[in-house]
């Protein structure tokens, strides 16, 4: 009995590590009002009330379409109808690849933080930098007003634009600090994620995924 005790203490610890082994995936399928949401958590349906959790994932908000989860020790934001964006890393601590699927229309979409903040973002390799509608960067809770005043080409023209730092641009597990942006009158469903942010990766784009590589 006592050869046993080290070996059943053993099995024990690597039983518990197996259990808090964070999910591969975790996506925002559908909302019960502002109480509860419905988690695809690796590939299986979980109905979560918020503050309650299932195989290591706690449901912390939810608020206009989105979720805020906590699994593998970190927060994460889901979104409603945004393609799931996924993290490949080679080494856990340090990511250096953000895989993008497409979603509809051929564009690559997918959710992530400014400044903490979530928000929707469309890849848009044609912008020169990250750009916010005006309602979009009031909602973000951006000083925009205090930023640079420009003019800008757009697709409906020439219009004024506010031009600003944002301290930190996040997608996954990566995150960019001091991005340039502008912010724009009009209604966008997206932030535009332009060449501000891109340039700091190598682009590549395989059949319906697209591969961002950290430069350095």
């Amino acid at each position: 009995m006592r050869r046993l005790a080290p070996l059943l203490l053993l099995l024990g610890g690597n039983l518990a590590m197996a259990q808090a082994q964070p999910p591969d995936q975790v996506q925002l399928n559908g909302m019960l009002g502002a109480r509860a949401a419905l988690l695809i958590i690796d590939g299986e349906p979980h109905t979560l009330a918020v503050g309650a959790a299932a195989r290591g994932v706690k449901l912390v908000a939810l608020e206009e379409g989105r979720a805020v989860v906590e699994y593998g020790g970190r927060r994460q934001v889901l979104a409603l109808g945004a393609a799931p964006g996924r993290v490949v890393t080679q080494n856990p601590t340090q990511p250096r690849q953000i895989v993008l699927p497409v979603g509809s229309g051929g564009h690559f979409t997918t959710l992530g933080t400014i400044n903490g903040q979530a928000t929707n973002f469309l890849v848009d390799t044609g912008a020169t930098s990250v750009a916010i509608s005006q309602r979009e960067a009031d909602k973000l809770g951006l000083r925009y007003l205090y930023g640079k005043r420009i003019v800008t080409q757009t697709a409906n023209g020439i219009v004024p634009a506010y031009q600003l730092q944002l301290d930190s641009v996040r997608l996954g597990d990566i995150e960019v600090r001091d991005v340039e942006a502008i912010v724009i009158p009009g209604l966008m469903g997206h932030v535009l994620l332009g060449n501000s942010f891109l340039n700091r990766f190598r682009m590549r784009r395989e059949q319906d995924l697209m591969t961002l590589e950290l430069r350095y």
